[in-house]
């Protein structure tokens, strides 16, 4: 998260994004449309207002999929909002960036800066789609400079669909929360079978490695999962290899998925 300047304005000075509206300064909300929502109602007043909020999420999912329909393939890429323009994970970002364009494919992130900006930045130097589902946050940066095709959402469900929805694969860096949100949901999605298999890419074995050794020992162990969830992860250091994993795994599952 980027730290506000003295008249409310995030550094990067690009506002607080709510949906299509661009609010700075004093303008700047101190909750969100999620947390709207999902806060817990005061008598009955939430019977006349939730229903109205149907029609603002509908409209979500209608911007999202008219800028969305035709990017053709594409893969999302997760990772960090806070690692800096100089560290090598960035560097990893602008690389799988450039690699998945060259490779025919448009490139998916959440918008913001550190690796979702390396990402798009790739893309885009690359001469490819670079496309930014920005979301509603406290202190959000705005959409990052490299994002030539931008959707901003205010709730994050409709955000998650459009991840997932029109993208071939994931490629996952090294990230905190947000990063470990979309990752296991994505991985639920492929277990339970509500989405046809993609691949998962895990960026970095020494972030990564202690996660997967928890989840080989202690989850499995438990019966929480199964050992054969685990194939569903592909771990690598090299920009190569996970773009290389992300076609070739994505082109057998389709293949599969046709027979």
């Amino acid at each position: 998260m980027s730290e506000r300047t003295d008249d409310g304005v995030p550094e990067s000075g690009r506002g607080y994004r709510k949906g299509p509206v661009l609010l700075r300064g004093t303008q700047i909300p101190d909750s969100t449309t999620d947390q709207r929502l999902l806060a817990p109602g005061e008598g009955t007043e939430w019977v006349h207002t939730d229903p109205w909020r149907v029609m603002r999420i509908q409209a979500e999912f209608v911007e999202g999929f008219g800028a969305l329909a035709e990017v053709g393939p594409a893969v999302s890429v997760f990772g960090s909002a806070r690692t800096a323009p100089d560290h090598p994970d960035y560097v990893l970002g602008e690389q799988i960036g450039k690699l998945l364009v060259s490779s025919g494919y448009s490139v998916i992130t959440g918008g913001g800066p550190g690796i979702m900006e390396a990402a798009n930045k790739g893309a885009a130097e690359a001469g490819g789609t670079s496309i930014g589902l920005g979301i509603e946050l406290p202190f959000e940066q705005g959409m990052n400079p490299h994002v030539n095709r931008g959707v901003s959402f205010r709730y994050f469900f409709a955000r998650k669909t459009m991840f997932v929805k029109y993208a071939q694969g994931f490629v996952v860096l090294p990230g905190g929360f947000g990063t470990f949100d979309e990752l296991f949901e994505a991985l639920t999605l492929v277990q339970t079978h509500k989405v046809t298999g993609f691949p998962v890419v895990l960026v970095g074995s020494d972030y990564w490695g202690g996660l997967l050794e928890w989840l080989r020992t202690a989850v499995v162990d438990r019966g929480m999962i199964n050992p054969a969830d685990l194939d569903l992860l592909h771990v690598t250091d090299t920009a190569e290899e996970a773009v290389s994993h992300v076609i070739e795994r994505g082109r057998a599952l389709a293949a599969e998925f046709r027979t």
